[in-house]
C-alpha cells in the first residue's frame, strides 16, 4: 500500500505484527510547521506570567524563604545566594522539563480517526549528548559553588571572642573562653496552664557585634546539632568531637536557636536564645556572670559518656 511500511506493535512479544499507517514526508512536514507555531503560542503567556511572578515576589520570597533578614552575619547573604540560585537554576529545569512534555503530549496526541502508533524516533544522537552534558554542568557547578562557599563559611577567622558550648540532654552550657566565666542551662520549661515555653529561662548566649567570633561545639552524651536559626548556621555536636563555627554578627538583636538533631524525649524542649549586643552590654553581661559566681570552665569532666563502663577517666 503506498505510503505505509511496517511496524512492530507492543505485541510483537507474542509474534503479533501490525501495519501502521505512517504520514508521508509532505504531511509531516507541514505537521512541525503548525507544532512549532503551537509551542510558540504556548511559550509566550509561559514566560510571561513568570516575568510577572517574579515581579510581585516578596523580599522574603526573594530570598527563598529563608528565616531572618539579610545581613544578620557575615555569611548569611553568601548562604543565601547560594540557595536561591540554586532554586533558580532547578526552577528552570524544571518549566523547561515540564513544558516540553505537556508540549509532547498535546502536540502529538492521537486525533480523531487516528489508529496505531506514530513515527518511533530512537538514537537521536545530539539529544542524547544534550541530556548528558547539561546535567553534568549541573552537578558540576553545583559542585564548584558550593565548595567556594564552604570555604568561605569555615575557614578560622583569627578570633576576638571564644566560647564552648557543649550540647546536653536537654539544655546547654556556655563557656565564655577568654573570660574565664560560664552559664549552665536547663531545658526548656513548660507553662502548664498554657503549654508554652518560657523564653525568660530559656539559656542565652550573648555575643558582641562586629567581633569576629569561634564557637568550639560538643556533645556531652548523644549526637545533638547546635543551630542559630537566622544566622542560617548550624553544626552537629558529635560526642567525643569538636567542631568549629566561625562567623561575625553583624547585626543586634535576639535571635532563636534549638537542636536540629533528634536526641530522645525532650528534643523539642533543647532551646536557647542568642543576644547580639554592643561590646559595653557584652562586657556588663560578662561581669554579671562573674558576680554570680559562675568562674571557671565547665568541662569534660560533665560529660555522661565519661562514665559508661569500659571509658577510661578523663584526665584533668
Amino acid at each position: 500500500m503506498p505510503g505505509t511500511r511496517p511496524a512492530v506493535t507492543l505485541g510483537a512479544s507474542i509474534g503479533a505484527i501490525d501495519w501502521l499507517s505512517i504520514p508521508s514526508p509532505q504531511r509531516h512536514e507541514r505537521f512541525q510547521v503548525r507544532s512549532s507555531r503551537r509551542l510558540r503560542w504556548v511559550a509566550i503567556p509561559v514566560v510571561a506570567g513568570l516575568a510577572l511572578a517574579l515581579a510581585g515576589c516578596t523580599s522574603e520570597q526573594l530570598r527563598g524563604y529563608l528565616p531572618g533578614e539579610p545581613g544578620i552575619t557575615n555569611h548569611t547573604d553568601r548562604i543565601t545566594s547560594l540557595w536561591t540560585g540554586s532554586w533558580i537554576v532547578l526552577l528552570a529545569v524544571g518549566v523547561v522539563t515540564w513544558s516540553l512534555i505537556i508540549w509532547a503530549a498535546v502536540v502529538y496526541r492521537r486525533r480523531k480517526g487516528q489508529s496505531g502508533l506514530p513515527v518511533q524516533l530512537r538514537y537521536n544522537l545530539p539529544i542524547e549528548i544534550f541530556y548528558t552534558v547539561v546535567p553534568l554542568i549541573l552537578v558540576l557547578g553545583f559542585f564548584a559553588f558550593t565548595a567556594r562557599d564552604q570555604q568561605a563559611i569555615e575557614s578560622p577567622n583569627d578570633p576576638e571572642v571564644k566560647i564552648e558550648v557543649f550540647g546536653k540532654r536537654w539544655g546547654w552550657d556556655f563557656n565564655y573562653t577568654d573570660e574565664n566565666v560560664y552559664l549552665a542551662g536547663i531545658q526548656a520549661q513548660e507553662d502548664p496552664q498554657t503549654n508554652y515555653v518560657d523564653t525568660d529561662l530559656l539559656p542565652t548566649l550573648y555575643l558582641p557585634v562586629g567581633k569576629r567570633v569561634e564557637i568550639k561545639i560538643e556533645s556531652r552524651d548523644v549526637a545533638h546539632s547546635f543551630w542559630i536559626i537566622d544566622f542560617l548556621y548550624k553544626k552537629d555536636m558529635i560526642p567525643g568531637k569538636s567542631n568549629y563555627m566561625y562567623f561575625v554578627p553583624e547585626k543586634t538583636g535576639e535571635y532563636e536557636g534549638k537542636c536540629a538533631e533528634l536526641c530522645g524525649e525532650y528534643h523539642s524542649l533543647m532551646l536557647f536564645k542568642v543576644k547580639v549586643v554592643e561590646q559595653a552590654e557584652y562586657d556588663d553581661y560578662i561581669e554579671s556572670l562573674r558576680e554570680a559566681g559562675n568562674e571557671g570552665q565547665l568541662g569534660n569532666e560533665y560529660n555522661t559518656n565519661s562514665n559508661l563502663p569500659g571509658r577510661s577517666p578523663i584526665e584533668e
